[in-house]
């Protein structure tokens, strides 16, 4: 039986990683964690991708009726959104000690997915700092790249290998893992539309990407919900950016078809959970627009450096 350390105390945060070889693996050391948080009545979410999701039900069996179960594939589609859903599901159940078992990472996540999947890992640590909550994140070691497997032991401060639970000597803080991060995004070696702006500039920034977007494969609705999120972004520039920015739009084919949006400014990201956690009513407008901004999107890619602040937004086409 694979076990999983519980908090040392009053307030502890656990974040282990769950290294498995194959299924049996997977289904005995998440199947585990989820027995014995059902026994000690503790709230349980399991954010899973859809076919791991098919076989936990199976074999818990009757005892998944008093569970919350969540295809990750739709929910963290957009890494940037996984944090809140955790966070909320916590906060459903204040005064208890949550169990989740979340999954961000799976073969066949693309590598800028990976990317921001792997800031959230190291970022989920500094959000539920001090709160008594047990996440569990399974890895396929076999079906992942070594060097995402390396950076999930550097994310969470234990792990659970060949039915042992380790402390991770790799760990390391959120903001090391965050600034590694901010790599450098590939250039489109395509067509680029650009727009600079600036103060009095939005009704143009977004009468620019109404304009083009007509002429992408986007649903009205979607060509909407993108029309709305650079218009966030671009009013994060005017506000918190310098006062000024770049817009740049182009189209992506093959099997990952669709549009991308990059806004870079002046601006800079002091909080790095901004946009990843829910807002309060009280929250300046820059979280409130970040946060709207990785609803509407299926990727946000954040870059923050010493030359500013850059959102790439994607969005899938039909």
């Amino acid at each position: 039986m694979i076990t999983v350390p519980a908090p040392a105390g009053p307030g502890a945060f656990v974040h282990p990683a769950l290294f498995y070889q194959d299924l049996a693996e997977y289904l005995a050391g998440v199947g585990d964690f989820v027995r014995t948080a059902l026994s000690a009545e503790e709230p349980v979410l399991v954010a899973v991708p859809g076919p791991h999701l098919d076989a936990l039900r199976e074999s818990l069996g009757e005892n998944t009726a008093e569970i919350a179960w969540t295809d990750m594939t739709e929910l963290g589609r957009n890494p940037g959104r996984i944090l809140a859903a955790l966070q909320d599901f916590a906060d459903r159940h204040a005064g208890r000690a949550a169990r989740v078992v979340g999954e961000p990472i799976w073969p066949g996540r693309s590598p800028a997915e990976v990317l921001e999947a792997t800031r959230h890992e190291a970022l989920i640590n500094t959000a539920f700092a001090g709160r008594p909550a047990t996440i569990l994140c399974p890895y396929d070691v076999r079906g992942l790249a070594p060097a995402v497997v390396s950076d999930a032991r550097r994310t969470h401060p234990t792990l659970i290998e060949k039915g042992r639970d380790l402390l991770s000597p790799a760990y390391t803080d959120a903001s090391k893992v965050s600034t590694d991060c901010d790599l450098l995004l590939p250039e489109h070696d395509g067509e680029v539309l650009r727009l600079e702006y600036s103060h009095g500039g939005l009704a143009e920034v977004r009468e620019h990407a109404e304009g083009w977007a007509r002429g992408t494969a986007l649903t009205p609705a979607r060509r909407g919900d993108l029309i709305l999120a650079i218009s966030e972004a671009a009013a994060n520039s005017l506000s918190h950016g310098g006062g000024k920015g770049t817009l740049r739009l182009w189209t992506t084919a093959g099997a990952r078809a669709g549009i991308v949006a990059e806004i870079h400014d002046a601006g800079r990201l002091a909080d790095p959970l901004a946009g990843r956690r829910r807002p309060s009513l009280a929250s300046a407008r820059g979280g409130r627009g970040l946060w709207m901004i990785h609803q509407l999107c299926d990727l946000v890619e954040v870059r923050a450096t010493d030359s500013g602040l850059t959102l790439r937004l994607h969005m899938a086409t039909p």
